[in-house]
């Protein structure tokens, strides 16, 4: 793991100075009218916050078998914790500040004594974002996704949802185009792309690689067209491709205001500013994957509204949410956790969902 850290801080840290403004400057170049959301705006700022601060840096990596982190200094004060099928082990030394809690639906890791946490969650099965697939009897018990569907029947002011807003990846921060374009990017270049990383085969880390990996390759479904973006620039351009203008703009779920125990679901009601949707029947939806840089699983499936709802929790949190509204499911899997959470059948009714605050949506511009 430490060999790994290495290696990828090796390959940012001879860019993270210009990096983020050369980003800032393409950004405003392409979508001069749409404002940066969080979930991008986080992936470009988190190089430099994390190879700036060497006593709180932190990596995470998730596995289908649990997860693997290191923070700390090398050689010095620090905190390891490794999540799998045996349990927990934790190792602190010196002053971090580590605390990891481990549940059914996932693992929850905060780190750093400045508090800016960092959330993990390990999902059994397949994507919930990916309608190609089955769900299995765990994901369907199991998976904090779950109570992010819903119908299009409850998108009004006063529904009541019960939810948990959390990211879904550690935030491996982009890298430009030009350094993803060295990088293979295939299931059948892994045991390269292992060795580039210095990662050992058989860790948690060289399989969720791989399954990130294998969920790229997957075919498309009928109507559908995907893409897996290694960098902000060939998402964007994926986006503008698919909506067949340049006039897009982005969207993500971002808590405005926190209050008690973020990793803990709370009942939300939708505010009587309601609902407000964003432009056209068509969107890109990109869901961030967990890769040791910035990796997002793109598609456009065919009619589909998008949403921005303002969310006020029983505790006071108050959330921006976005939700996706799809009107045409008859091509999904049958068998998919929507389907099975909602007990509808695919193509009965429009099924809906709330957006992670790490995913991204695009949709063309009022």
């Amino acid at each position: 793991m430490k060999h790994f850290l290495s290696v990828l801080a090796l390959i940012l840290i001879t860019t993270t100075s210009t990096h983020a403004s050369t980003t800032q400057v393409y950004w405003h170049k392409m979508l001069p009218n749409s404002p940066m959301p969080r979930a991008i705006m986080d992936l470009i700022s988190s190089a430099a916050d994390e190879l700036g601060e060497e006593k709180t840096g932190t990596a995470v990596n998730v596995g289908k078998g649990g997860v693997v982190v290191n923070t700390g200094k090398s050689g010095g004060s620090g905190t390891n914790v490794n999540v799998g099928h045996g349990g927990v082990g934790v190792n602190v030394k010196g002053k971090g500040n580590t605390q990891v809690g481990v549940g059914k639906g996932g693992v929850n890791v905060n780190t750093g004594p400045k508090g800016k946490p960092v959330v993990v969650k390990v999902h059994p099965g397949g994507s919930p974002f990916d309608y190609n697939y089955a769900a299995t009897e765990t994901q369907v018990h199991d998976d904090p996704h779950v109570a992010l569907f819903f119908l299009e029947k409850d998108l009004s002011p006063g529904s009541k949802f019960d939810l948990q807003f959390t990211k879904t990846t550690s935030g491996s921060p982009f890298l430009s185009r030009s350094q993803a374009n060295t990088i293979p990017f295939s299931s059948n270049k892994l045991p390269g792309i292992l060795t580039r990383f210095q990662v050992e085969p058989n860790s948690i880390t060289a399989e969720t690689m791989k399954k990130t990996l294998v969920e790229c390759e997957e075919p498309a479904m009928d109507g559908e067209s995907k893409f897996c973006a290694t960098s902000l620039e060939s998402m964007v351009e994926f986006s503008m491709m698919s909506l067949g203008t340049r006039d897009v703009q982005a969207s993500s779920t971002t808590v405005k205001e926190k209050s008690g125990d973020v990793e803990v679901k709370k009942t939300f009601s939708v505010a009587p500013a309601g609902v407000r949707a964003l432009g056209g029947e068509k969107l890109v939806a990109c869901h961030a994957q967990p890769y040791p840089y910035a990796v997002f699983f793109c598609h456009a499936t065919g009619k589909s509204k998008a949403y921005k709802m303002a969310l006020e929790g029983n505790d006071g949190m108050k959330v921006e949410a976005v939700a996706v509204c799809h009107l045409d499911t008859a091509k999904w899997n049958s068998k998919h956790l929507a389907f099975q959470v909602l007990k509808v059948k695919p193509g009965s009714v429009p099924v809906c969902h709330f957006l992670p605050e790490d995913h991204v949506v695009w949709s063309v511009s009022k």
